[in-house]
């Protein structure tokens, strides 16, 4: 596998859910090929270039303007209360629509699979959210093809996750891709966390599948 360092944005937003992105922050942030070398450039953009307030009024500095969304290798869309004013949002619906077809993957945590969806993203897609929004998923979109039972949904250039901490199972998923299995290991080691690629759903009806 060649080793190319490769650019991570997560987008971040009032009332996101704080470990929706923090946790995909220290996965791809945390990674190292052998070499030593980060495997990830990782940055956190918020769509107006100011600072946001995340759930439970955590203040957090974006690294980024709006426009380097672009620029993004992986694009990491987290959930929270606050996708739900993003649903019907001209403005974040073309960054994000934009951001989406230029990067090799686009993530979604949690709900931020509301967002995915609401901007067509998902349309004959297999997808999972959190639990509790399953059925918002639905509505935004009866044509995805809902999984509730998968921790992480991989369509290819196109991934969701469930509820929360399964943004962290996504995120070494991805690192595994990009960087090989063994950082992926070596990562999850290093946050202690026990990661074993469990409950990924890879349905083969994505025609941008790679």
């Amino acid at each position: 596998m060649i080793q190319r360092k490769r650019r991570v944005a997560i987008l971040i937003f009032d009332d996101v859910e704080v470990l929706d992105f923090a946790g995909p922050f220290e996965v791809f942030g945390v990674s190292r090929f052998a070499s030593g070398d980060p495997a990830f450039d990782v940055s956190v953009v918020s769509l107006d270039g100011k600072p946001v307030r995340a759930r439970n009024g955590l203040g957090v500095q974006p690294h980024s303007a709006p426009e380097d969304l672009a620029a993004a290798d992986i694009l990491v869309v987290p959930g929270g209360y606050g996708t739900r004013r993003l649903l019907s949002d001209p403005d974040a619906r073309a960054l994000v629509t934009s951001a989406s077809q230029a990067a090799e993957a686009t993530l979604s945590v949690c709900t931020g699979s509301l967002m995915l969806a609401a901007y067509g993203l998902l349309r004959g897609m297999a997808a999972t959210t959190h639990v509790d929004a399953m059925d918002d998923l639905r509505a935004l979109d009866p044509g995805i093809d809902d999984r509730p039972g998968a921790r992480v949904v991989d369509n290819g250039r196109l991934l969701t996750s469930a509820g929360v901490s399964a943004g962290i199972d996504a995120s070494l998923h991805l690192v595994s891709r990009f960087a090989g299995e063994g950082v992926a290991i070596e990562t999850a080691r290093y946050i202690q966390y026990d990661w074993r690629e469990r409950g990924v759903d890879r349905p083969d009806i994505n025609p941008f599948r790679t």
